[in-house]
């Protein structure tokens, strides 16, 4: 995409946020609108991954939490992050570095070990010390 004089184009960051009920077709809103905001901003390269990514953060985030969650996905500098948040602060579940075979053949459970197979870097923060504000989960694409 060229440089244009609103500031957009493929130099500049960009930040979207989708915020989601917790309803598992959450997981397929989530997925077409991402491929739609890379598509638009020329990333799709990173298309197939970043769909895959993002549908095992949305996924969790509200299979494993009662309250709604939102999608965010940011790019800046070349580094794709996705991520969500959720109602719920404890830790994600801990990934089993000997999953990463069985997760193929897996339907469910597959998460955060898929993450950590296709991302550059992932990991997770409460958003509070105090208080149930949840938490972020996130991970990183290099896309150049």
């Amino acid at each position: 995409m060229p440089k244009n004089g609103t500031g957009t184009g493929p130099a500049a960051p960009w930040e979207y946020s989708l915020y989601i009920p917790n309803d598992l077709r959450a997981v397929t809103v989530s997925r077409r609108t991402l491929r739609l905001i890379l598509t638009l901003h020329g990333l799709i390269r990173v298309v197939d991954v970043a769909e895959l990514l993002a549908a095992e953060l949305v996924s969790n985030a509200v299979r494993h939490t009662e309250g709604p969650a939102a999608l965010r996905v940011r790019w800046s500098a070349g580094v794709l992050r996705i991520g969500t948040w959720d109602t719920d602060p404890r830790p994600p579940e801990p990934v089993d570095p000997t999953a990463a075979d069985r997760a193929a053949e897996l339907e469910e459970g597959r998460g955060l070990t898929l993450v950590r197979a296709c991302a550059d870097l992932w990991g997770w923060h409460p958003l509070s010390t105090e208080g149930n504000r949840g938490k972020y989960v996130w991970c990183d694409l290099a896309t150049a």
